[in-house]
């Protein structure tokens, strides 16, 4: 496992991505994302269009990986609810060595599995199951960092947190996206720390660190 170290400097955000008009100027489908960095740097990701798929933004991937220090070689990741799988296959991009892709819906697995096929990413696991329950049954301590992107308008936020924390070591890290902002006050219980917090619109991005 990667030994963890202090952030890196603070780095500033890129502009903000601008809207479906902008991405199209660019070439962009409104109905694709892209990987930022990395050996797929630039590659589309198809997003179906599902109710509540909201894959993470770009601005808030670009900042996420430049506090994480860009570079994840032998990193160990979990990639829950994850949709168009963007962090999970950003994180393998990157250098991350193992991936474990959560997912339930059967279409979106379908997808993620057509995308790792295509881009060979043979580090990358698809798993089609409950993304808490499946965090559960993953061995404990063995994770660098944890991405939790749950459906904003569900009840699994505090399960997963649970559930990722005990996957981290003390250093380890998680990535959080919710519609409101997390404080001390949950996070302490949980032997967690804010590290970096953004907000981009409706989407409070926070990078928190296992403490004890």
């Amino acid at each position: 496992m990667r030994p963890k170290s202090s952030l890196p400097p603070k780095k500033t955000a890129a502009p903000a991505r601008a809207s479906a008009t902008a991405a199209r100027a660019r070439g962009q489908s409104s109905h694709e994302i892209r990987i930022i960095g990395g050996q797929w740097r630039r590659t589309l990701l198809k997003v179906l269009d599902k109710p509540g798929l909201r894959p993470t933004p770009d601005r808030v991937r670009e900042t996420l990986f430049n506090w994480l220090g860009q570079d994840l070689t032998d990193w160990r990741c979990v990639d829950a609810f994850a949709g168009t799988g963007a962090l999970g296959l950003e994180a393998a991009s990157r250098g991350a060595s193992h991936v474990v892709v959560l997912e339930q819906d059967p279409e979106l697995v379908k997808a993620l599995l057509q995308q790792v096929e295509r881009l060979k990413a043979s580090m990358v696991q698809v798993q089609r199951g409950d993304a808490v329950a499946a965090m559960q049954r993953l061995t404990a301590g063995t994770f660098d960092l944890v991405f939790l992107d749950p459906p904003f308008d569900g009840p699994w936020f505090e399960p997963a947190l649970q559930a990722a924390a005990k996957l981290v070591p003390v250093g380890g890290w998680i990535y959080l996206e919710a519609p409101v902002a997390w404080g001390p006050e949950a996070l302490t219980p949980l032997h967690l720390t804010l590290e970096r917090h953004l907000k981009a619109g409706a989407v409070h991005a926070h990078l928190l660190q296992r403490t004890a």
